[in-house]
């Protein structure tokens, strides 16, 4: 099966600390770099008509990172979302956030909140921040949720579809569609945790560009591959 316009991109952002040490920067200066690529992705979305674009902005397990550039990092995205709140009023794009946030300070919490509320009916294209997300944590606390719900003779009769169709309805995805096209920067081949449900039929694209150098013109390029690729699910084409 030949693929139309991928309905959901999901990109993994890598390499800005990476970029700004070859820059002799501080790692800092990356993640600036790197949120100014966020904006420009997002806007090729729009142009392309994209519906759903994932970014992993902060993984459960970036937590391992020096105090200071999480503290940044907690700043920075707080500064990002007052800041490009006009672009997404203007181009008519509504905001989400998948992950657990119950753990960020008040302040961005709010901020999240907020602006996930004021774009609330924005159609043009949907842009999700995974903060604090991890797909095994995802996975776990849908299964918590379940277990709240589920006796055992209710389990008894359920098919193995039922399930699926449960777990689907009761992730921080539950109404955005699987992913289509699944993009890492940075030079890494793995998906470090990264929306493993949703991206069982993803087509996969890697590519050694560190994120903050990371354009158009590659994502283009990516996107005329996978309009090329064949999309069997499983059968025979």
């Amino acid at each position: 099966m030949k693929p139309s316009y991928p309905q959901h991109i999901a990109v993994i952002m890598d390499g800005n600390g990476r970029w700004a040490k070859k820059q002799g920067k501080k790692r800092t200066q990356g993640h600036k770099e790197g949120a100014k690529i966020v904006r420009d992705i997002t806007q090729w979305c729009a142009e392309k008509g994209i519906p759903y674009l994932t970014l992993y902005a902060f993984s459960t397990e970036n937590w391992k990172r020096p105090k200071i550039e999480v503290d940044f990092l907690m700043k920075l995205l707080e500064k990002y979302l007052h800041d490009e709140k006009p672009v997404y009023m203007k181009n008519h794009i509504r905001f989400r956030v998948i992950g657990d946030i119950s753990v960020f300070n008040t302040r961005l919490k709010n901020a999240i909140l907020e602006l996930e509320h004021a774009t609330q009916n924005h159609t043009k294209l949907t842009q999700i921040l995974a903060l604090n997300y991890g797909s095994r944590d995802e996975i776990a606390r849908t299964f918590i949720k379940l277990a709240h719900t589920l006796t055992p003779h209710t389990l008894a009769s359920l098919t193995s579809q039922d399930i699926i169709s449960m777990i689907n309805a009761n992730l921080d995805t539950a109404t955005l569609p699987d992913v289509d096209m699944l993009i890492r920067t940075g030079g890494e081949k793995r998906i470090s945790n990264f929306m493993l449900w949703q991206a069982s039929y993803a087509e996969l694209f890697f590519t050694p560009t560190l994120f903050p150098s990371f354009g158009k013109n590659e994502l283009n390029a990516m996107l005329e591959e996978f309009l090329q690729r064949q999309r069997r699910f499983g059968g025979i084409e």
